[in-house]
């Protein structure tokens, strides 16, 4: 508000009434900091002190001000009124309900102070307190001006601004203020909120268009909309109408290019700034070297970090992100250890960047470092670290984190509930997701399909389809990732004919067209059910190009029913998209061993030496007291080793005794019978279930993940561990999980 404005109004209050209504809050003034020494010169009142209010540096300076102008009877001077009343409702240090009281000590307020009294309320984001005040003022007839709705609109929320804001541009409108630049641009900024986008362009659009701040706050509500090649063509209208863009303009756009990954744009952008015609800053350096780091020009990104004068956390975390995204982990993390400070947005970011290049292990180490940093984790630290317990199966670490949400007070939305409901599915435990799903009192798609994948990769295909149904019934439209999991659900438990009637509805209902997952389930669904030349069927009559995962699902049906002739031409097809490719190589021995086929067998395994290819070793991890414990087909290198070497051959002599019996029959290495079970005897899921009997106690469940597809005799001997020594064990495999109790697996032998 104009100075000018302020000496303009005077608040006409007798002196006794002013002292009465403000009798009280003279005696908190006085008291409220006994020891807190008047500000200096604080009895020198010839002058009115315009200074000292301005010098202000807290509440209780004020209020001692305050109390000193009252005594000495200069509080009659209406600029001294104002001055201390703006200073309560502007300043970041003022105190509201201060202001109230000082505002309802006034006879008749004028719009000045209604309007500043707006702008408080909107400082401390308590809208509907000034939508109150606002709705008192018309009942006092006080006429609103231009200052009154931007004011009041500023600090809106969404809520409150699809609550109010359409009949407070009907009061805009009646008042005469629609023509109004600060009025407009409070408009477009609460349409914006609103997502009523194409109502801000409709005034934007109105509008004299002369201010800059008008088209920043039009190319603002495109950006939060996520509208970002609307926000660069309203950029390009601007150049034309010549409107000569400030910091703010700048910034939003680059903003917009780094999510277009738009180079051209972003350098015409960056021009304004090389030939001086806006004048830079912190703000749009930053912006630059993120936009820059989108596009993947490392080298200009780090000319411009390199040639800043000052830089701050977002400045490193830019450059630190740019390399992430460019797969460079080792330069982004010696830019990371180089920061001078780091926030939970860099600490997430590198995080993220261990997690892209499945090094969750590591990602797990940096949040431990993170906390003994004493930085704060928020709710997207907290699904990274999710991700990571997921895909190791660590259940207990991600039960930490889920404990750390709730004590922390965590922003515990969706987006955090997903996460979880996706951990507690990857780590076997199917009960804990379903609980924590019907606990939840808001849902949205992603929540839905994460319920029905879940379901379906641990073998609970009909709940998986149930929940499919209810999805629908609860009018959420499923996406093409809900269909893959709808598909995988079919897959999984051999309901082949409702596979082929959701793929049908899928475009029928959904008008979702079928990619190549989708392809590559039906084929999968037909093909371990037996319908291997249908599957083949539907892999001539795609629409594109089938992938190596689309053949290599034929090929997987093919083992499971030993048809060494489509296999051979599935494994071709494989290996002209993927030479090195050494599971193809595995899987088609198999099979030639399975069908007797030896001459075939003994070429292909000639070919794979020659070529230098290598069987995939087999990984195994277990998670036992938050550690996550890595084994490897004949591993020596566990601390532990003996003891586990020792548990085994204990197992192995009470599960014969069980009937238990080596199955060679996918080992096919050139060796003999024995050699072949010893080679078997050593496999790392094998180890990892000694390693889990030797270190939990009796009852509790064995959880553990693997890197290839389980083999026949590994899925024999688990099964039989869950009945001998009556223990849960749980194994996720390439493919799906595998829930052993009492002797049986979830799977039903079908995988």
């Amino acid at each position: 508000m104009p100075i000018s404005f302020l000496y303009k109004t005077q608040l006409n209050l007798p002196i006794p009434y002013y002292s009465s209504a403000l009798k009280q809050i003279i005696s908190m003034a006085s008291i409220s900091s006994p020891h807190l020494s008047p500000p200096t010169h604080i009895h020198s009142m010839e002058n009115p002190p315009f200074s000292l209010i301005q010098s202000c540096k807290s509440m209780d300076q004020l209020k001692q001000i305050h109390s000193q102008t009252i005594k000495t009877g200069i509080i009659c001077n209406p600029i001294i009124q104002n001055k201390i009343f703006v200073c309560c409702c502007a300043q970041e240090f003022g105190d509201m309900d201060y202001a109230r009281q000082l505002f309802d000590a006034i006879a008749e307020p004028t719009v000045f102070h209604w309007n500043t009294m707006f702008k408080g309320y909107s400082r401390i984001d308590c809208p509907k307190l000034g939508v109150s005040m606002y709705l008192q003022m018309l009942k006092r007839d006080v006429k609103p001006d231009c200052y009154t709705y931007p004011f009041l609109m500023k600090g809106f929320t969404r809520d409150i601004a699809l609550q109010y804001g359409k009949g407070l541009h009907c009061h805009v409108v009646k008042y005469g203020l629609d023509s109004n630049v600060f009025v407009q641009n409070a408009l477009i900024n609460k349409y914006s909120l609103c997502g009523l986008i194409d109502t801000a362009r409709g005034i934007f659009d109105m509008s004299s268009k002369n201010e800059v701040v008008t088209w920043n706050a039009m190319i603002s509500g495109y950006n939060r909309i996520k509208q970002y090649d609307k926000t660069r063509r309203l950029f390009y209208e601007m150049e034309k109408k010549e409107v000569l863009p400030s910091t703010v303009t700048l910034v939003s756009v680059l903003s917009a290019c780094s999510k277009l990954k738009d180079l051209e744009c972003g350098k015409l952008v960056h021009k304004y700034v090389s030939d001086h015609i806006v004048e830079s800053n912190l703000i749009v350096e930053n912006a630059l070297i993120d936009m820059y780091a989108s596009c993947g020009e490392m080298t200009v990104a780090l000319r411009i970090f390199e040639s800043m004068k000052r830089k701050d956390v977002i400045s490193w975390t830019a450059i630190v992100t740019g390399f992430v995204n460019m797969g460079q982990l080792d330069i982004a993390r010696k830019h990371f250890d180089q920061m001078p400070e780091r926030d939970h947005v860099s600490w997430t970011c590198m995080i993220d960047g261990y997690l892209q290049v499945n090094c969750f292990k590591e990602a797990l180490i940096l949040f431990r470092q993170m906390q003994t940093s004493n930085v704060k984790p928020d709710e997207f630290t907290m699904v990274s670290i999710l991700t990571a317990c997921a895909q190791l199966g660590a259940l207990e670490l991600g039960e930490w984190v889920k404990a750390y949400i709730d004590k922390n007070k965590v922003k515990d939305d969706a987006y955090v509930a997903n996460a979880l409901i996706d951990m507690y599915f990857k780590c076997g435990n199917v009960i804990k997701a379903q609980d924590l799903f019907n606990d939840m009192s808001q849902r949205d798609k992603f929540t839905w399909t994460a319920m029905i994948v879940g379901l379906a990769i641990n073998g609970y295909g009909e709940a998986a389809l149930d929940m499919f149904s209810q999805m629908l019934k609860a009018s959420v439209i499923p996406d093409e990732i809900t269909y893959i999991g709808v598909l995988c659900a079919c897959t999984h438990t051999g309901m082949v004919d409702e596979g082929r009637k959701f793929f049908a509805s899928m475009i029928t209902q959904h008008g979702i067209e079928p990619n190549v997952t989708h392809y590559g389930c039906l084929v999968d669904l037909l093909g371990r059910a037996g319908h291997v030349k249908e599957a083949h069927e539907v892999i001539k009559n795609m629409p594109m190009k089938p992938n190596s995962i689309v053949w290599g699902s034929l090929l997987g049906a093919c083992r499971i029913h030993k048809d060494a002739d489509m296999a051979e031409m599935a494994a071709k097809q494989i290996l002209e998209l993927e030479p090195a490719n050494g599971a193809v190589y595995v899987i088609l021995c198999n099979i030639y061993a399975a069908c007797n086929k030896w001459d075939n067998w003994r070429e292909l395994r000639k070919d794979m030496m020659d070529r230098g290819i290598k069987k995939i070793p087999g990984c195994s991890l277990i998670e036992m007291n938050g550690v996550v414990h890595e084994f490897v087909a004949g591993d020596q290198s566990h601390p532990q080793i003996k003891d586990i070497y020792l548990k085994l051959d204990e197992m192995t002599s009470d599960l014969k005794f069980s009937g238990y019996s080596p199955d060679t029959s996918e080992v096919f290495l050139d060796i003999g019978e024995e050699d072949k079970e010893s080679a078997l005897y050593q496999h790392s899921e094998k180890l990892a279930i000694a390693f889990g009997l030797i270190s939990s106690e009796n009852g509790s469940t064995i959880r553990i993940v693997k890197n290839l597809r389980m083999c026949v005799d590994c899925h024999q001997m688990a099964k039989l561990v869950s009945k001998v020594y009556e223990r849960e064990v749980i194994v996720r495999d390439r493919t799906r999980f595998h829930h052993f109790r009492y002797g049986s697996c979830s799977c039903k032998d079908y995988w």
